[in-house]
């Protein structure tokens, strides 16, 4: 029996049935066509190992690429694991209300250390494959992690769920279809890496690879930590220091709208099917098959050169918009960020620092605004709480979580442009700041 399961033709059978109920279960969404070309891309390299695992420039190549792009894109997001924590939480939050399954929501709640653990393991996982440490543990792994986020991808770019993938940060924004087809082509590299897993050799004597491993899962799990008790080391969002922020606002030469189609999801009253339908064939009159399920606007062309930033909207108490008034300050300003008052880290140290910061400020003649999207409920007794005097305004949680990334954090800014941005387990004392940075 042992021997038949190592064999050739077992290894053929399950191949065929693995590609026959991926093809079946594939939703209209993709086309039947190219996923038939996928698989049996697929069949010929898992079938044809034998042969492949002989051609070792093959496995040389698709080392170095999938090695150094799991690298790459781990380096990326441990460079901003709280923004690749708002990505999986999106995510979370899109499978639960899919699937109504609790799991996801709790998966939403520890986000961030999930997000630690996955770009962790690209990174040690691109290491090992590249230095030849435990070949066949590593390539089972990478075959897993690409296999989460293939489906992750696919399940955005077919159900127009999650607009960006997160996949590369800020650094290169790539659309769900882009992402999915960059993570079929790395499981066709690493189908490759298992054919020819005989040519994966340690690069050196076991003493050095082992260090080079040590050093590597030292440095994957300590970046990211070190990224989310300080800013991302790398910047590659519009609000970094020295952007000028109604710059970032401004149109490019040559801008064009995006054009967005108007659409809607029907459910099949029978077959539970769910279909997407634009405005000149939508059932709307077929009441005995079809029921309105949920508006789906589809972006059919992208808008071309559109500002870095389209949502940054300051209003105060009243609801009167304060967005110039703040923006074309030409006297230095401090922001306080605090996208969530409920989250805002509870440190009576930090607060005391907070307030002593602002009465100096103040005296010295500069503004100290609190940006929060909380409500005034929340704002008013956080006031109370830490008898907090500055002035709060209301902004969208999703543009201040991309302001900066800390839950309170602290931004200089002068006629709009970002002088300097901290932490705030980094916040200066006020003549810190006004000596560094306040020329």
């Amino acid at each position: 029996m042992k021997k038949f399961l190592s064999s050739n033709i077992f290894r053929f059978i399950w191949s065929v049935g693995l590609a026959a109920l991926l093809y079946m279960v594939c939703p209209p969404c993709f086309s039947k066509t190219t996923l038939a070309v996928l698989l049996a891309i697929q069949l010929i390299l898992v079938n044809g190992s034998n042969f492949i695992g002989k051609i070792a420039i093959l496995t040389h190549i698709s080392r170095f690429l999938v090695g150094g792009l799991f690298i790459f894109s781990g380096f990326i997001k441990a460079n901003d694991p709280v923004g690749f924590s708002y990505k999986l939480k999106e995510y979370f939050e899109v499978f639960t209300a899919a699937t109504g399954w609790g799991i996801f929501e709790s998966f939403a709640h520890i986000a961030l250390p999930l997000a630690v653990l996955l770009c962790a393991s690209e990174i040690i996982l691109g290491a090992m494959l590249l230095i030849g440490f435990k070949s066949n543990l590593t390539l089972w792994l990478l075959f897993a992690q690409i296999a989460f986020f293939t489906f992750l991808t696919f399940y955005s770019a077919c159900f127009n769920k999650v607009t960006t993938c997160g996949c590369f940060g800020d650094f290169l924004v790539l659309k769900p279809w882009t992402s999915f087809w960059k993570d079929v082509l790395l499981m066709i590299l690493i189908t490759l890496l298992f054919a020819g897993r005989n040519n994966i050799n340690a690069l050196t004597n076991p003493l050095v690879t082992n260090t080079l491993f040590i050093l590597a899962l030292a440095f994957s799990i300590g970046f990211p930590i070190y990224a989310i008790r300080n800013l991302p080391p790398l910047d590659f969002r519009a609000y970094k220091i020295g952007n000028n922020l109604k710059e970032q606002m401004k149109k490019g030469e040559g801008y064009q709208e995006a054009v967005i189609e108007t659409g809607f999801i029907y459910e099949n009253i029978k077959t539970g099917e769910k279909k997407h339908f634009d405005l000149k064939n939508y059932p709307w009159q077929d009441t005995l098959n079809w029921k309105w399920f949920a508006t789906d606007n589809v972006v059919v062309k992208e808008a071309v050169n559109a500002p870095k930033i389209t949502d940054f909207t300051v209003n105060n108490a009243e609801g009167v918009n304060y967005t110039d008034t703040i923006l074309n300050d030409k006297n230095y300003s401090f922001w306080l960020i605090m996208y969530d008052i409920n989250l805002t880290a509870d440190d009576e140290t930090l607060m005391a620092k907070l307030n002593d910061f602002y009465k100096l400020a103040t005296q010295s003649k500069y503004k100290v605004i609190a940006l929060t999207a909380s409500g005034p409920a929340d704002v008013d007794k956080f006031k109370h709480k830490h008898n907090f005097l500055a002035d709060f305004y209301s902004v969208d949680a999703t543009v201040l979580k991309t302001m900066i990334r800390s839950n309170p954090g602290l931004m200089l800014i002068k006629d709009g442009t970002v002088i300097m941005n901290w932490h705030h387990n980094n916040i200066p004392t006020f003549s810190d700041a006004k000596q560094k940075y306040m020329k």
